[in-house]
């Protein structure tokens, strides 16, 4: 168990955090807004967390209205912040862009604002899942012990800014998350939810232990030449593109916060054109290209790992 320093210094830095959140909420509501825009999308129910999102409806809102939903959004950090038939193993998401009109001091007093929060949820992030050397299955534990009904997702996700953007459109985005690992680095993984001693729901601690081992001659049995891979596939993720005229440069970022956008005052400023987020709807995508997949066979379903060797 991790040591009474660790979650002081976890319970110090989550402080700060909700402070520093609670000072860029109240600076972004002084500043002057251009306009701004936020897309609502369905809360997902208990028990649904792991259904296919086949068709998203979007609620759009824009002006003061919509700068109001953003800033709440920022500090909404815990299950009881959440409606009860809401599941909690499922982070809110509020795609969307506020612009401001900004002069030198206000830009740069917004960059350390933004700075300082950022800093503090990648401190939040790496107390949890590094220092604390806990495995995976015990984290869950561990945070909600000291920190009741926070939910890690939103507390780590960073704060993305824009510079003088010249327009902000919006879409969606569905891949999947590949990492090429080695035997040792699977099998170091496997050994540390074995130690970790802990049973997951539904198994008795015997029988997850049972499962781990079988696991492991799994992965052992393969031979020394085998690629292995984690190929975990995402929920489909609201995205936006960013233009900038200057530069001739188009820049993705992942959306699932709102996005800050300031825009220096200037004479004859131009305001950046904003687009909506379309409904999602998975029969309505068409791949300009997409390349054919090396053949795999799927060793472990519940750690999506893969490998090139013949099952």
């Amino acid at each position: 168990m991790a040591d009474y320093d660790l979650i002081a210094r976890m319970n110090g830095c989550f402080n700060e955090l909700e402070m520093a959140l609670h000072d860029l909420g109240n600076f972004l509501s002084k500043l002057e807004l251009l306009q701004a825009r936020v897309f609502v999308l369905p809360e997902i129910a208990k028990g649904e967390e792991h259904n296919p999102a086949d068709k998203i409806a979007v609620t759009p809102y824009i002006g003061e209205a919509a700068q109001e939903m953003a800033l709440q959004h920022f500090q909404r950090l815990f299950i009881h912040h959440n409606n009860e038939n809401i599941s909690s193993k499922s982070a809110v998401r509020l795609p969307g862009v506020m612009c401001y009109a900004v002069d030198a001091a206000e830009h740069q007093s917004a960059l350390l604002l933004i700075e300082e929060v950022n800093k503090l949820k990648a401190e939040l992030e790496h107390i949890v899942t590094v220092e604390s050397g806990l495995a995976r299955e015990q984290r869950f534990e561990f945070v909600h012990t000291h920190l009741r009904g926070l939910i890690t997702l939103n507390a780590y996700r960073s704060v993305t800014f824009l510079n003088d953007p010249d327009s902000v459109r919006f879409g969606w985005a569905n891949k999947h998350i590949i990492k090429n690992v080695s035997r040792g680095e699977v099998l170091a993984m496997l050994e540390k939810s074995l130690n970790a001693g802990r049973a997951v729901s539904p198994y008795t601690r015997e029988q997850w232990m049972e499962n781990i081992n079988r696991e492991m001659i799994d992965v052992k049995r393969l031979p020394e030449h085998a690629a292995l891979k984690f190929k975990r596939p995402v929920k489909v993720q609201p995205i936006a593109r960013v233009w900038y005229r200057n530069s001739q440069k188009q820049v993705q970022h992942p959306c699932p916060l709102p996005l800050i956008a300031l825009c220096q005052k200037m004479p004859m400023m131009q305001v950046p054109k904003l687009g909506e987020l379309p409904d999602y709807d998975v029969t309505a995508i068409k791949h300009k290209y997409k390349p054919q997949s090396q053949p795999l066979s799927l060793l472990i379903k519940r750690l999506h790992l893969y490998t090139d060797y013949p099952l």
